[in-house]
């Protein structure tokens, strides 16, 4: 489901002991706070602190500036105090997303109004039109939303201006707000790099920014099927294969997992850790139940021509912290019918597997992601 297709939330509160209403708005997903009280530049951090942290929020009637101070003071609050002790490595992920959950909570409580033509209602407030377009659509009626999340699409904006570089294609990519920023290039160097026998047909199921299926066209597949289930992606991927001028050998289509007929390649990058998301944005991440990665698993040799191959591109973080092992995932390859007749191994080259200022610094610097090649398991006799 996306942000779309949610009916339209209300907030309420007390405005000088008149009754106010508005409507609320969150590109991610976030519910409508069910407690809000209004505030100005005299509340304290430590004050606002305790609000949210009793679900309580905050509706900005000052200045700017001064909400982005507080909302400043509320991240620090929410950091992770230093832990020596020695923890395995489930402990450590449950930790972190424990601190993510409770940090997302606390940032989004601090609204602020956002009026007809997408501009912020306070003073020293800056131009975010273009960005909150992407990211809400026009706005024509005042409502209300998280500062934390206007701020977020802010900075998607400005990807989107400058593009993210993709070395596979010579080019860049634009993403629109809410789909998977291809920064993360294993992926990507896999599936520009893999073995490919001259398929007439190829599907990129979760194509998310097109960018897989940008590179099977590159690589000379004459017909390319890209789906996503979300709206955002498939305008994003039909973006991208505008741009690189692929139109005639790539379509997309808005639909869960596989589009009609059948491909002699099947390509799937699906979210890789089998936890809840805590947002639309998570949902490129964690899957919770593996549910994606089991439906794909489940249903591809229905659409797969007979000598077909599959592509499943995985990391292995959940392997790492312990949420599911290299023997699970070859079982449930197995019980889809299939066998697995190579794999190439990439890596873990993105920024955060540098960053030892990040928890799970250990972790994700043994990451590796596999391209897994897999074909119909011939019928025992």
């Amino acid at each position: 489901m996306t942000a779309a297709d949610n009916p339209q939330e209300y907030i309420d509160w007390s405005n000088e002991g008149q009754p106010a209403t508005a409507p609320w708005r969150s590109a991610n997903g976030a519910p409508a706070p069910k407690r809000v009280v209004p505030v100005d530049d005299t509340i304290t951090a430590d004050a606002a602190y305790r609000l949210a942290s009793q679900g309580i929020a905050m509706l900005w009637h000052g200045d700017f500036q001064n909400a982005r101070q507080i909302l400043t003071a509320l991240e620090h609050r929410t950091r992770p105090k230093p832990d020596r002790t020695e923890r395995t490595t489930a402990e450590l992920f449950y930790r972190y997303r424990q601190n993510r959950s409770h940090r997302a909570r606390i940032l989004g409580h601090l609204l602020i109004p956002l009026e007809g033509g997408n501009i912020i209602g306070l003073r020293r407030a800056p131009d975010v039109v273009s960005a909150t377009v992407d990211a809400y659509g026009s706005i024509t009626e005042a409502s209300v939303v998280s500062l934390h999340e206007v701020l977020g699409t802010i900075g998607a904006h400005q990807w989107r201006t400058k593009g993210i570089p993709v070395a596979a294609l010579n080019a860049s990519v634009y993403p629109h707000y809410g789909t998977f920023f291809p920064v993360r290039s294993e992926y990507v160097g896999l599936v520009a790099s893999a073995p490919l026998a001259a398929p007439k047909v190829a599907f990129d199921i979760g194509t998310g920014t097109g960018v897989l299926a940008a590179v099977l066209a590159t690589r000379g597949v004459p017909r390319v099927v890209a789906t996503d289930i979300e709206p955002r992606a498939v305008a994003s991927a039909r973006e991208t294969v505008s741009r690189l001028k692929l139109t005639e050998r790539v379509e997309v289509h808005l639909t869960s997992l596989f589009p009609d007929g059948r491909a002699d390649l099947i390509v799937c990058n699906p979210p890789w850790i089998p936890a809840t998301a805590h947002s639309l944005l998570d949902a490129a991440v964690y899957d919770p139940g593996s549910r994606m990665l089991k439906g794909f698993l489940a249903g591809v040799l229905g659409h797969l021509e007979p000598r077909g191959e599959v592509w499943l591109v995985l990391s292995d973080f959940a392997e790492l912290v312990g949420l599911r092992s290299r023997d699970d995932l070859l079982k449930e390859i197995d019980a889809a019918g299939l066998r697995v007749i190579g794999a190439l191994e990439a890596p873990a080259v993105h920024a955060r597997a540098t960053d030892t200022s990040d928890p799970l610094h250990a972790i994700r610097r043994n990451e590796v992601t596999s391209l897994w090649r897999l074909t119909a398991r011939e019928p025992t006799t």
